[in-house]
């Protein structure tokens, strides 16, 4: 998980600054840009809270993703170890992609608007008090995660939920089961589990289609959970939504589709070859132990 971060964090930022920003233009005139006006450090911009919560959202989603396989396989053949069907993998995506929503929104709230809080806010006739644009608002993950939580309560840390439960419910099927398909299909007949390279190509390409078809919610998501550095210009999903198809038409929930699916490659393929690997560690010094 940490390793993900650490991969994909610059490009996620250029991500959220093409879907929630303005006057970037495309994705290359954004890079220079941050690159200029911010250095190197911009594009690493709110990656600490992610990183340091990672650990936890990522052993939960993926327990609860390979317990739930577990579980059904328990049910239905009466062998936890069994492989999983088609259906049995979708339905623990499924859940994965609820239990996300809940550990998952807060630091991806906390990471955008660090990510946002350096943009010039482009309004004509509104004072903004007692922020300046441009001028950090907020002084660190810990210190964003407070003024939010003071500020708008429960409700404002949970902002863009919604449109994040629209994304991560069937974005975490086009993830689970693309990987799953892959890596079956890449490894080689009479081999008990996919070898590294086997893994890394599986995960980066499941990345790439999961991060390329959520591109729409991701899009809603970031500007809901930005929106509120200044002031609340969206009253919920649908409204975002409206409001941003009113101002830019449709093209607007595309923005950021290039990066994403070109970050979700190497971050999806950390991800994987991190959770696979270390699985087989642990599995090999519990034999060693327990003979």
């Amino acid at each position: 998980g940490a390793a993900s971060v650490v991969v994909g964090h610059p490009l996620d930022t250029i991500k959220t600054r093409l879907q929630a920003g303005q006057g970037y233009g495309n994705t290359l005139n954004c890079v220079l840009t941050v690159y200029r006006n911010e250095s190197v450090a911009g594009f690493f911009k709110g990656m600490s809270f992610p990183l340091a919560s990672i650990a936890v959202y990522s052993s939960v989603v993926f327990g609860v993703f390979s317990n739930t396989q577990r579980l059904l396989s328990q049910l239905r053949h009466g062998d936890p170890s069994r492989t999983p069907a088609l259906a049995d993998v979708a339905l623990a995506s499924v859940v994965a992609g609820f239990i996300s929503v809940g550990i998952g929104t807060p630091v991806d709230l906390v990471k955008i608007r660090l990510q946002m809080q350096t943009q010039p806010y482009i309004k004509a006739n509104i004072k903004l008090k007692p922020t300046v644009p441009g001028f950090p608002v907020y002084q660190g993950p810990i210190h964003c995660f407070r003024t939010v939580l003071q500020k708008e309560g429960i409700a404002g840390i949970y902002r863009g939920a919604g449109a994040m439960l629209l994304r991560d419910v069937p974005g975490y099927c086009l993830y689970f089961i693309p990987y799953t398909f892959f890596c079956g299909w890449i490894t080689p007949d009479g081999c008990i589990s996919p070898n590294p390279s086997s893994i890394w190509l599986a995960g980066g390409v499941a990345g790439a289609i999961s991060w390329g078809t959520a591109t729409p919610m991701d899009v809603v998501k970031s500007r809901l959970q930005a929106d509120g550095v200044y002031l609340n210009k969206y009253k919920g999903t649908l409204d975002c939504i409206l409001q941003s198809y009113q101002n830019e038409g449709l093209k607007v929930f595309f923005r950021g589709i290039t990066v994403n699916a070109v970050r979700g490659f190497p971050m999806s393929s950390a991800m994987f070859l991190g959770y696979e690997l270390s699985l087989k560690a642990m599995k090999r010094d519990q034999t060693e132990t327990n003979p």
